[in-house]
């Protein structure tokens, strides 16, 4: 009973994250063509599990370590930006095979980074019980890749879904920063500090990524005086 109880608490516990994750993977495989896209979000989901059991019986303190959560929030933001970015060039704009395996790195370490919590939160429920992590984090695969597909198909549909799940990207991104051990730590952020951060920055994505945008196309319609 106590097995089925903890492994419950683990599947709830993963799919309470796999929103975040997911929205990360469909940002990531959106240009992708559709049978890649699928390879892509169940591959890097399937890499970045077997990286979080492992990292779960080796972190045990993992939150505790400055600079970790700081560098994962900065690299979250950097996808938003990328993403935004990509999303205004046409599709054939970089090598297939390139673009697919840049979406594998990005799911994996912004999966890693974004699931520090949940894998402490793991840890401490399976009470170092492998074959309990391994279900609980199995089960969530399906429903993590199933999302992920059906937002990126959405997201291609409505382009103002693209800005929209860099917003959050933003607000996850900035959470992330101030949550920092160092940043605590430091500035000792108030509640009512880390929600201004997080709406600036996921106000701010959306604004560079548009500023960004902007300027390449200036630079590809400029045609220099002979």
């Amino acid at each position: 009973m106590h097995f089925l109880l903890s492994g419950l608490t683990l599947i709830f516990l993963d799919l309470t994250l796999a929103g975040d994750n997911a929205l990360v993977i469909a940002m990531a495989v959106r240009s992708l063509p559709r049978r890649e896209r699928r390879i892509g979000s169940a591959g890097g989901a399937a890499v970045a599990v077997i990286l979080r059991v492992a990292l779960t019986f080796l972190t045990t303190r993992l939150l505790t370590i400055e600079y970790v959560k700081m560098v994962g929030g900065l690299f979250i933001l950097w996808i938003a930006l990328k993403v935004l970015v990509d999303a205004s060039e046409p599709p054939d704009s970089a090598p297939a095979p390139k673009r697919f395996y840049q979406a594998i790195w990005y799911i994996v370490v912004a999966d890693l980074t974004m699931s520090i919590d949940n894998i402490l939160a793991i840890a401490a429920t399976s009470e170092g019980h492998l074959g309990l992590i391994i279900f609980g984090l199995g089960v969530s695969i399906p429903f993590v890749v199933f999302s992920s597909n059906l937002l990126a198909d959405l997201m291609n549909r409505y382009p103002i879904l693209i800005y929209l799940g860099a917003a959050i990207l933003g607000k996850v991104g900035g959470a992330m920063i101030l949550t920092d051990p160092l940043v605590v730590r430091m500035l000792h952020p108030s509640d009512t500090w880390l929600y201004i951060t997080e709406g600036i920055l996921a106000v701010g994505v959306v604004i560079a990524g548009r500023l960004i945008c902007a300027a390449r196309q200036r630079r590809a319609n400029h045609v220099p005086v002979q």
